[in-house]
């Protein structure tokens, strides 16, 4: 199975890179990003591309996929609008179009988010651009499409996030994860299980399109000891 990965040096990407790369079943990663991801593995092809509007320089990079496991993203916070959208939404959906041309029968994997407004027409900025990006991949005629919406993810196995006050909350609630795990089951995840479900919905779909946290943990099968 060959995947094509983007957000491989994000934190919820650098757990699904590794969980792919330990994959039997997976022969190929091809990370697209505007920087290497920093791993190095037989598997694993860094492609750095700049534009994300533009992916005809790199097109025969998207032929002979599998998956799409997009989890490149940024947070909202001290963004306008516009930014946000560009990066959310645009780069979301020219990465897909040149996918669907080709690779038609691939199947789209897109890490949204908990709270992700589908109408979407709610006063929460980040929301309604997330739930916009839903929309049009679900729209497009992939073999199947499926947005992930995990709330809290707690980054295992060395993975770092890269913004600094979400690596200030990490280190104080690691210790807490047994605890915030048992106190809300349905909210709590880790970047080892997201990487999990997106394989077994890379490999063999899933009931729902839009999953939540707890539909991922359950996909990724019981916890490792």
């Amino acid at each position: 199975m060959k995947i094509l990965l983007f957000g491989a040096s994000g934190m919820i990407g650098q757990g699904v890179l590794r969980e792919c790369l330990l994959d039997a079943d997976v022969s190929a990663v091809v990370a697209v990003g505007r920087k290497a991801s920093g791993a190095e593995h037989a598997k694993l092809r860094d492609v750095v591309h700049r534009d994300f509007l533009d992916f005809s320089a790199v097109a025969t990079e998207f032929a002979g996929v599998d998956a799409c496991l997009y989890c490149l993203g940024v947070s909202s916070a001290g963004m306008s609008e516009a930014d946000y959208r560009r990066i959310t939404l645009d780069f979301t959906v020219s990465a897909a179009k040149m996918l669907l041309a080709q690779s038609p029968r691939a199947v789209f994997v897109f890490v949204s988010g908990a709270g992700t407004d589908p109408a979407p027409r709610g006063s929460t900025m980040w929301a309604r651009v997330k739930g916009q990006a839903e929309n049009a991949l679900l729209a497009m005629p992939f073999r199947g499409a499926y947005m992930f919406r995990p709330a809290y993810i707690q980054p295992l196995h060395g993975v770092v996030s890269r913004t600094r006050l979400y690596r200030a909350l990490y280190a104080v609630t690691s210790p807490l994860y047994p605890l915030l795990k048992r106190a809300l089951p349905k909210y709590v995840t880790t970047t080892e299980r997201v990487g999990r479900a997106m394989l077994v919905v890379a490999k063999q779909g899933a009931t729902k399109r839009v999953l939540e946290s707890a539909d991922l943990d359950a996909l990724a099968g019981p916890p490792t000891p």
